[in-house]
């Protein structure tokens, strides 16, 4: 039993003649005809009574009918439930990302996509880089932009980490109640200022300490343990200031950035997804509009941004 066969029948069983019917369906009428017969065998009954000038459904016909409307319709739901999908008219992307991210490239990266795909559920996953790879692994997110370091676990040959960008640690302190000079600061001299500290579970937090450990200097936090967006709320009313990556700072004329002068905190940013898995058409997208925002925003800095020596 196929399509063709039920929507021939049920055009026979409208117009109760053959060969309008195949005119209509823009077949031969003995097409059609062998259309009906071939059905008729498969089902072991009769389908019309066939009589000169008199086509009528037989019981079992009239049994079929309804039952092969349904059929004929959910196929055309299908096909335009997977047109809707092959033009990005619906479906769903989980995308994971490091706080430190959402509040700059995710967000860019998302309005961008629900501009052209409003139709598209975005759903947003906010975790630590190590965790953010456990889920890929798991199978939880389609793909996660992540800190790249040589301490993520491996989790597998089927992870792909493709890197996007990099871009310097800088020193951001409030507009209005600046205590950095704008030529720049020193390790040394920023040890000395109160200082807004990242949670430990924050991927900079880290590289932060290694280098006040590296200098051999040990700064003393006015606050610890705070939030990305806490962390910038404190800054911008002067309680201190902090060390942040470059890209949270565009568009955010309450606070300034100053360059440390005599090292550079680099971080690289990169997307990860599992090789193994086919993405779907929309997560192929996200990642497109991903890969465009990141060249974006370094457009925006070229000063403190790069875009990374390897791109997917």
């Amino acid at each position: 039993m196929n399509l063709e066969q039920l929507r021939g029948f049920v055009e026979v069983a409208d117009l109760g003649h053959f060969t309008q019917a195949a005119a209509k369906l823009h077949l031969a009428q003995p097409t059609l005809s062998r259309q009906i017969s071939s059905l008729e065998i498969e089902l072991g009954a009769e389908l019309f009574h066939r009589a000169r000038g008199n086509i009528t459904l037989t019981d079992a016909g009239e049994t079929l009918l309804p039952r092969a409307r349904r059929m004929l319709a959910d196929a055309d739901t299908i096909r335009a439930e997977m047109g809707e999908l092959a033009g990005l008219q619906r479906g769903r992307v989980r995308l994971g990302a490091t706080p430190t991210l959402c509040i700059s490239l995710v967000a860019e990266a998302m309005a961008a996509f629900h501009a052209t795909h409003p139709g598209v559920e975005l759903l947003l996953t906010e975790a630590g880089s190590n965790v953010l790879i456990e889920q890929l692994a798991a199978g939880t997110v389609d793909m996660a932009l992540i800190t790249l370091s040589d301490a993520l676990p491996v989790s597998g040959s089927a992870l792909v980490r493709t890197p996007l960008l990099t871009e310097e640690l800088v020193v951001v302190s409030s507009a209005e109640h600046a205590p950095v000079a704008d030529e720049g600061i020193d390790l040394e001299a920023l040890s000395r200022l109160p200082l807004v500290f990242f949670a430990e579970s924050y991927d900079l937090r880290g590289v932060t300490d290694a280098a006040f450990r590296a200098a051999g200097l040990a700064p003393t936090p006015v606050v610890e343990g705070a939030e990305m967006d806490a962390v910038l709320r404190f800054v911008e009313r002067g309680l201190g200031v902090a060390v942040v990556p470059a890209m949270v700072l565009l568009d955010r004329p309450t606070l300034r950035s100053t360059r440390l002068i005599d090292l550079r905190l680099i971080r690289t940013i990169g997307l990860a997804h599992r090789s193994d898995v086919n993405p779907t058409r929309a997560a192929a997208a996200m990642r497109r509009v991903i890969t465009a925002t990141a060249g974006e925003l370094v457009e925006r800095d070229p000063a403190t941004m790069a875009l990374a020596d390897a791109r997917g």
